[in-house]
């Protein structure tokens, strides 16, 4: 068994069409009905569907060094969330070192001896390093990914935000933050794990609880979300 969950409409298109040639599997593809963000080319959808997991290099600014952070995600939502997170990020403390890893095909966390698309453990720590906080956010229950990794070197660095079980008739955008999945949460979970920027981090802590609290106030008011929320996209 494969299970895919594809962050764009080029990676959807790309499973499919390699579900479609496959044999001797029942693939799961797990995908959004809202229209989304297009993050890859075709031709590069096709490569990061075809291995299932990777850096995207084009969001990350850790090239040359290590991570001071992981910022990883799994389906369409949660990869918006933490683009937008990793963007906050980086515009308020540029000298944050993230690497953002999006995973396509669920069955790449765990181990080669538990199924054939398993990573290697030098692989997986390639990724997500031996010792680096990993911020995941997933589209479905947090603990399959900590279930799918448990056996992993750091492990216990892995924090995963995803389904809990928190929703009612409201905006795309406060489903999240009932979760605490939404941007504003994932940047301030990054915060809290890496100490060397504790002490400036504070401020824009405060500064995205606030965002919260006007969040909440708006769409009580408009009844729909931020403008900020609606029309973001990634600045490269």
């Amino acid at each position: 068994m494969r299970v895919y969950l594809p962050p764009d409409a080029n990676c959807l298109l790309s499973v499919i069409d390699h579900c479609l040639r496959s044999r001797q599997y029942v693939n799961v593809v797990v995908a959004g009905k809202h229209p989304a963000p297009q993050w890859l080319t075709m031709d590069a959808a096709i490569k990061h569907c075809t291995e299932g997991i990777g850096i995207w290099q084009w969001a990350s600014n850790d090239q040359g060094g290590a991570p001071d952070a992981v910022m990883a995600c799994c389906g369409d939502v949660p990869t918006l969330e933490t683009l937008a997170a990793v963007s906050i990020l980086r515009e308020h403390l540029p000298e944050l070192k993230l690497r953002v890893v999006n995973v396509v095909d669920l069955m790449k966390l765990q181990p080669q001896s538990e199924h054939p698309h398993g990573l290697s453990d030098a692989d997986f720590d390639t990724l997500f390093t031996r010792d680096k906080p990993v911020i995941f956010a997933f589209h479905a229950y947090p603990w399959l990914i900590h279930r799918l990794t448990y056996r992993r070197t750091n492990h216990d660095n892995i924090h995963v935000r995803g389904y809990k079980e928190e929703g009612t008739i409201t905006t795309p955008f406060d489903m999240t933050v009932m979760n605490d999945l939404d941007r504003f949460h994932l940047a301030m979970d990054t915060i809290d794990r890496i100490p060397r920027i504790t002490e400036k981090g504070a401020y824009l802590k405060q500064t995205l609880k606030d965002k919260l609290v006007e969040h909440g106030q708006y769409i009580r008011k408009e009844g729909r979300d931020l403008p900020e929320i609606r029309d973001w996209k990634w600045k490269s």
